[in-house]
């Protein structure tokens, strides 16, 4: 028994960065000789990876940490990492001795080195580089997140990133796709927190999301994008988008009333945005189209609120996130006035998410009779290029289809988000009409 390797448990918590932060980590760990617990109780080093962009998933993450710290067995470390060890380090080893390590990011995670980790944790300085370029192991599922950049230039007023992430900083595209070639996977998520901005750092260089989206979709069946800033969603853009297959347009709106917008210091409304919206839907007919929205921001008025109501009612996008504004020290809007009362917070959120419920469904139901492609992620549940992983709805399908195959589906019923469908033939001519029917061959597909 005194042989057998150390065994480690990684708690991710927040962003799909994260989750790429988090596999970065398991192969540092598994590189060092240990091996993955089947539970957190059963490990020697117990990891929480954090999230700290709003005060929930703060909350969250202490949560975790201190659910965690109890679980563990006796003599097992505990560390942090993530964004809460790096924007709250100081604090965090101060009011949690519980913590074996606070190790904030480019600190080594091991058993070896956790003590140490402590003694140079905490500050709001630049982040190392060094964790977005370490080795990865093999992806677990037929899709991957995949970072592309860290950081960010952007001066959003709600937003602290840029304090405790830094500007942004691209990877080279060489160093990106040896990380897609490794994963093994028939789906790469390309994300960062300005995706369309990769290659232009601090203003400097030269945005290079074209040409990167093109080399992935070369490797892979299909390449999606997460997090693309609506001023750079240029036509030459969205028919790279479309050319891959996955015409699945994830864009950061935030709001769209114009005073509330300057207030943000975002660029856009929603004049702006729905008819760039109609553009994409006359493009690539078969788009899907994902947001998300900040209520309560402050001095956000009844007519502001109005606006956004109108504008969702009206755009129907597929797929909406709301949430309540966090007020995040440091940032522009930490300092504006009037405060929204919580409890108005709330409702604007409940009248909201209400509205896009029904969207949502209804979108779902008019697939019903549609024959479409889709990816097995685990048995019984697939997704097609309407749905990006862990966030939007799933397509339930039967376990004997294979997962990690592409198989072709005909929908028989929805339910909420989410859809059934029953295998089918497909005929020669029913194949080169799917999106992304051009797209270069990747695994075995599979047509039932």
């Amino acid at each position: 028994m005194s042989d057998m390797p150390r065994q480690f448990w990684v708690e991710t918590l927040g962003c799909p960065k994260n989750q790429v932060d988090s596999d970065k980590l398991t192969g540092t760990l598994l590189a060092d000789g240990l091996m993955g617990a089947a539970r957190p109780e059963e490990a020697d080093l117990v990891v929480v990876n954090t999230c700290a962009f709003i005060e929930a998933a703060r909350q969250e993450s202490i949560d975790v940490i201190l659910a965690l710290g109890d679980a563990r067995k006796t003599g097992a470390e505990l560390v942090v990492t993530g964004c809460l060890a790096e924007r709250y380090g100081d604090e965090l080893a101060e009011a949690m001795p519980e913590v074996s390590a606070i190790a904030p990011f480019g600190v080594p995670v091991t058993l070896s080195a956790t003590r140490r980790a402590r003694e140079v944790g905490g500050g709001l300085r630049v982040p190392s580089f060094d964790l977005l370029e370490l080795p990865r192991p093999p992806a677990s599922a037929p899709w991957a997140y995949v970072k592309v950049a860290e950081g960010c230039d952007r001066n959003c007023g709600f937003c602290a990133i840029p304090s405790f992430r830094g500007k942004q900083r691209s990877r080279s595209m060489e160093s990106i796709l040896a990380e897609v070639d490794g994963l093994g996977v028939s789906e790469v998520v390309l994300v960062a927190q300005d995706l369309a901005a990769f290659g232009r750092d601090q203003g400097r260089g030269q945005r290079q999301i074209l040409p990167l989206i093109t080399a992935v979709a070369e490797q892979v069946p299909w390449v999606r994008l997460l997090y693309l800033y609506p001023s750079e969603l240029t036509d030459e853009l969205i028919d790279t988008i479309g050319n891959t297959g996955v015409p699945y347009f994830d864009l950061s709106l935030q709001h769209v009333s114009p005073p509330l917008m300057r207030r943000m210091r975002r660029w856009g409304s929603g004049e702006v945005f729905a008819p760039r919206i109609e553009v994409i839907r006359r493009r690539e007919p078969e788009a899907a189209f994902r947001s998300n929205f900040i209520v309560g921001y402050p001095g956000e008025t009844e007519a502001d609120h109005d606006a956004l109501l109108a504008f969702v009612s009206g755009v129907q996008l597929d797929w909406c996130g709301f949430f309540a504004y966090s007020e995040e020290e440091g940032t522009y809007g930490a300092g504006l006035e009037p405060k929204v009362p919580r409890s108005l917070i709330d409702e604007r959120l409940n009248e909201l998410r209400q509205l896009q419920d029904s969207i949502t469904a209804t979108k779902r139901d008019e697939l019903i009779g549609r024959r479409v492609e889709v990816l097995i992620d685990r048995p019984g549940v697939a997704r097609s290029t309407r749905e990006a992983p862990e966030i939007d709805g799933i397509v339930q399908v039967s376990e004997a289809l294979a997962v990690g195959q592409f198989h072709w589906v005909e929908i028989t019923a929805a339910t909420g988000p989410d859809l059934v469908a029953e295998p089918v033939t497909v005929t020669e001519g029913e194949t080169a009409t799917r999106p992304g029917a051009n797209r270069p061959a990747g695994p075995p597909r599979c047509a039932l």
